[in-house]
């Protein structure tokens, strides 16, 4: 076994965050009062502090095995964990009516100073073992099972993630029907490559060979691990859970459930307020034009499709004549449409026109951040012709998203457009991170707004 097995960050790290919440705390109170001679209410609270770290931590699995958890993922959970604590520490001594017998700065400062410490020493740690991984070392060697291309394609995702650690101790390649005789020879080669971890690659319909793979393992100390292979199927935010005491593989749900969905929405409103604040003048000032230039209501409202299907009124300003669409029918804007107003034009080529949608995000019918929302109309017609389409109503619309900051906006007057749009879709719904909204909130600003193809 190699150092970081023997000693796992995960084992280890609990008595450093415990140390680094009484080195901050001594660090605080000197700084604070100039002294490093601790009272015991003080020695106290830092007891609490600890326990609370250990507790939160532990809930949300921040101390599981980290050889696959990227680097940035690591230190916004530590971070959440650490507000989680800072806010449960602030109740408790509400409640408590002890907020006279504790100072606020050193509070502050302690978890401050703690969670830089915490942190920091994980970087140090993930970065030290990512460079001795990537030079050869730390490593755990894998067998792989599966027909040819499965395993070639397992070989490659290891190669290209080499930071993770996995060396190829040896492979297998097996066809869709395996007797007795093939098993047992497997098992042998297994033994002798002395590999930690055996994979078994194969695609859902070679489950019997998993079943008799593993039962042909179960003398062996070697971890075994499924990776199924799901061949043209469109996954989105795969994982594994429990559900009713059974292990499930989820193929397609939202990654918008438990704290993402409360970053999500905090983000929302956080940010959605501050730009209504910031465009009020001008929405005030696109009304008026409005309302003088051409007969009509200043805003536009038409059902659209939310999240989970739910049905609801999005909101832009009045960029065209009134009209009546012929048998319900909804028709695309297209390029010199006599249909829009000179004002609307102006609105549309800059997207001002969606800045009512903001109310929609402050409703928390919209996000700011999301796939755009398409008529129902357009939505019955493409959700038959283009691959998990409706897939994209997994999480809120938005007024800004993926596939509008990478220039797939305006008119999908071809099949191929709309299916580009969804796929960018759904990479962001099955990326989703604070970090990524924030990036296409920043694109958004520089190259998101005004665009040849709306119109």
């Amino acid at each position: 076994m190699t150092f970081s097995e023997r000693y796992p960050p995960q084992v280890v790290f609990p008595f450093f965050d415990v140390f680094a919440i009484f080195a901050g705390g001594w660090a605080a109170h000197y700084l604070r009062f100039g002294s490093l001679q601790l009272h015991e209410r003080y020695v106290l609270a830092l007891l609490c502090l600890a326990l609370l770290v250990l507790v939160i931590n532990s809930m949300s699995d921040s101390y599981k095995r980290w050889r696959i958890t990227p680097v940035y993922q690591m230190l916004a959970k530590l971070m959440l964990v650490w507000l989680a604590v800072g806010i449960t520490a602030a109740s408790l001594i509400y409640f408590a009516h002890a907020a006279e017998r504790y100072s606020r700065l050193w509070i502050g400062f302690t978890l401050v100073l703690s969670f830089l410490m915490a942190g920091g020493a994980r970087l140090l740690v993930q970065l030290g073992l990512r460079h001795v991984r990537l030079r050869g070392g730390a490593r755990r060697p894998v067998f792989l099972v599966g027909p040819s291309q499965n395993v070639l394609d397992v070989a490659q995702g290891i190669r290209n993630a080499a930071w993770e650690g996995h060396t190829i101790a040896g492979v297998e390649r097996i066809k869709p029907l395996l007797n007795d005789k093939c098993i047992e020879r497997i098992a042998r080669r297994i033994t002798k490559s002395k590999a930690r971890e055996v994979w078994i690659c194969v695609p859902l319909e070679m489950g019997d060979t998993v079943r008799k793979l593993f039962f042909a393992l179960r003398n062996h100390t070697a971890e075994v691990r499924f990776i199924p292979a799901f061949q043209d199927m469109h996954l989105l935010n795969h994982r594994m859970s429990e559900v009713a005491g059974h292990c499930a593989i989820d193929l397609s749900v939202s990654p918008m459930s438990g704290m993402a969905r409360f970053i999500k929405r905090s983000e929302d409103i956080v940010i959605g307020s501050l730009i209504s604040l910031l465009i009020l003048p001008v929405c005030l000032a696109i009304a008026l034009v409005i309302k003088l230039t051409s007969p009509g209501p200043v805003l536009f409202k038409q059902y659209r499709e939310g999240s989970n299907g739910r049905h609801f009124k999005v909101y832009k300003f009045r960029s065209m004549h009134v009209h009546d669409e012929r048998n319900g029918m909804v028709t695309q804007a297209k390029k010199n449409d006599s249909r829009i107003t000179k004002v609307g034009a102006f609105l549309r080529r800059t997207s001002l026109d969606e800045l009512p949608q903001f109310y929609n995000v402050l409703q928390g019918r919209m996000s700011i951040v999301g796939p755009r929302p398409h008529a129902l109309a357009h939505n019955e017609q493409y959700k038959e012709l283009v691959e998990s389409y409706m897939r994209r109503h997994k999480v809120k619309p938005g007024i800004t998203g993926w596939a509008q900051v990478n220039g797939l906006r305006g008119e999908t007057d071809t099949l191929q457009k709309m299916q580009r749009r969804v796929e960018h879709d759904l990479w962001y719904i099955d990326n989703w991170s604070l970090w990524l909204d924030l990036k296409i909130i920043v694109l958004t600003i520089f190259k998101g707004f005004i665009n040849k193809n709306a119109y």
